[in-house]
């Protein structure tokens, strides 16, 4: 299995975050192939800029390899799908997810439960 992590959910295996659950964790182990979204980072550079949230991006973006997952681009097509997207959730960042998600295609892997809304393909943990 293919899986696209949210942001949020690579910030917590980043961090060895409790608040990452066992399920999440062997999804994570189990999958052949994990995704960290450059929007992700994009996301967290942002956040860390309004101080909304702590991150050393530069680390963010090491870690990516570090963890052994794969660096997913942003892409035109990705872009474009987002207009194609019900208005199930107005987060920018997540309707970006949401449309790599449904491109690519992988499964997402979120702890939001308003995004299970677009697919089959969001797992929520």
């Amino acid at each position: 299995m293919r899986i696209l992590l949210d942001t949020h959910i690579y910030l917590w295996c980043v961090n060895d975050d409790r608040k990452l659950s066992k399920a999440a964790r062997a999804i994570i182990v189990s999958a052949t192939e994990v995704y960290v979204s450059s929007a992700s980072i994009w996301e967290a550079s942002i956040k860390a800029g309004l101080g909304k949230l702590d991150v050393d991006v530069n680390e963010l973006v090491e870690a990516i390899a570090l963890s052994g997952f794969k660096e997913l681009p942003v892409t035109a097509r990705h872009a474009a799908m987002v207009r194609q997207l019900p208005e199930v959730h107005r987060d920018p960042f997540d309707r970006l997810l949401i449309a790599q998600t449904l491109s690519e295609p992988l499964r997402f892997l979120t702890a939001d439960g308003i995004l299970g809304n677009y697919s089959e393909l969001v797992h929520v943990v």
